[in-house]
């Protein structure tokens, strides 16, 4: 009988060699920033084909690099079923080699709308997890097709430059090695590895504004205006997080020098403010507004805060959520309203 040891191996499909790149260079990179051999870091696992294509590249690669690879897996409780689903993908880990694995169950607090009541609990939990097993990063399984869906989302909604820039490829813990890699090929990658990822029934629910526009609004943009749009969408969001990340290094400088302690609060001088263009001008606002009150102002309030140093006539206070800002001669006056 022939030795099975010298059979030839199958070819690598390119969908898994494309995963696992994708995942070797996110943690190679890691490694250059700090990460070190026998660190830990954690596949957010939901059993789905992206997370799930994630943890088995994971698996084959960490150990390469000498870094330990585990998961942890969260159940929302939302659904019928929902602790078997997360049974299954913890299993589905296990498998695959990863350790230590997790699971937590998390309560989704009611109001407000559900995906983002999700989204608050799942990485609740997940930071949670990772404090206490000491892992380093966690790895998400974002891709491609879900950064164009966050951009246009981030478009329709007007949000500005801090959503079309998307999701950063890395933020604090959280690595998305798989920004560069469509859904396709992580579905791909399940098939060829013989994994069984479980479908969500809410990732084909209409309910939901990102179920449209990724079963809809997207297919609508790839008939009418040519293939490509997903990539095109990813490539605005690189390059305008690399603008934004620019001008918030920008205002961090300046605001050092222009502002000082007021009384309850804290002032901006106005000719630093007015010299300024306003893309930093506007930014150094809401800076304010956020690092000193908790307070995030949108675009109007903004601009109506800006009028005090472009357009100053003699105007009193005005309120903007949770702060008023008053003109104090030469300068901008922001205080808590009770």
């Amino acid at each position: 009988m022939p030795n099975n040891s010298s059979l030839p191996r199958p070819p690598l499909s390119s969908a898994v060699a494309v995963v696992r790149f994708a995942v070797r260079r996110a943690l190679t990179a890691a490694r250059d920033s700090g990460l070190v051999e026998g660190d830990l870091v954690l596949v957010a696992l939901s059993g789905g084909p992206d997370s799930l294509a994630l943890a088995a590249a994971t698996a084959f690669e960490a150990p390469r690099l000498g870094i330990r690879a585990g998961a942890v897996v969260i159940d929302h409780s939302l659904q019928s079923g929902s602790a078997n689903v997360a049974t299954q993908a913890a299993a589905a880990a296990e498998k695959l080699g990863l350790a230590p694995v997790l699971v937590r169950t998390v309560e989704v607090a009611e109001g407000g709308g559900p995906e983002a009541a999700a989204r608050e609990a799942r990485y609740g939990a997940i930071a949670a997890v990772a404090q206490s097993t000491g892992a380093s990063l966690v790895l998400l399984g974002h891709t491609l097709d879900d950064q164009a869906e966050t951009v246009l989302l981030g478009l329709a909604r007007g949000s500005g430059a801090a959503s079309l820039r998307g999701m950063p490829p890395v933020a604090g813990l959280y690595l998305r090695p798989l920004l560069d890699v469509r859904r396709e090929v992580t579905h791909a990658a399940c098939a060829a590895e013989t994994l069984q990822p479980w479908v969500d029934p809410h990732n084909s629910d209409p309910r939901f504004t990102r179920v449209r526009v990724r079963d809809r609004v997207l297919p609508v943009l790839e008939q009418e205006l040519g293939p490509g749009i997903a990539e095109a969408l990813a490539r605005t969001a690189e390059q305008l997080r690399e603008d934004s990340e620019a001008l918030d290094r920008m205002v961090q400088e300046i605001i050092e020098e222009i502002c000082e302690p007021a009384e309850a609060g804290i002032a901006v001088d106005v000719g630093a403010l007015a010299a300024n263009p306003a893309a930093l001008r506007n930014r150094i606002i809401r800076l304010v507004a956020s690092s000193e009150f908790g307070r995030s102002l949108d675009r109007g309030h903004t601009l109506e805060v800006a009028r005090l140093v472009t357009d100053w006539r003699g105007q009193g206070p005005i309120d903007v959520p949770g702060i008023r800002v008053s003109r104090q001669g030469a300068l901008l006056v922001f205080t808590a309203r009770g």
